[in-house]
């Protein structure tokens, strides 16, 4: 069973309440349980978006759509030239 995916903001704002309850006083597991999320989910996000801000964030999924975008034509250009040197070769 899939478990629901949060959305990177959603998690970058539970990261902050995470240190707020901690500051608190709460310890890392109660502050966790009372967000609904495990502790290794917790550590996960920690790892992944810990020290981001929103303006960080909005400039990593603009990253990450061009580089797909990238790949993606890097691949097509890749193939185009396979089959152009293929042909050339005369194996079609």
């Amino acid at each position: 069973m899939a478990g629901k995916r949060e959305k990177a903001e959603d998690i970058v704002l539970k990261l902050r309440q995470v240190e707020v309850l901690q500051g608190q006083g709460a310890s890392i597991g109660d502050a966790v349980r009372q967000l609904g999320v495990s502790q290794q989910t917790y550590y996960r996000w920690r790892k992944q978006y810990g020290g981001m801000n929103r303006d960080q964030l909005k400039r990593l999924k603009e990253l990450e759509t061009e580089n797909q975008r990238l790949r993606r034509a890097v691949s097509d250009l890749t193939l185009d030239k396979m089959i152009l040197s293929e042909a050339a070769r005369g194996n079609f």
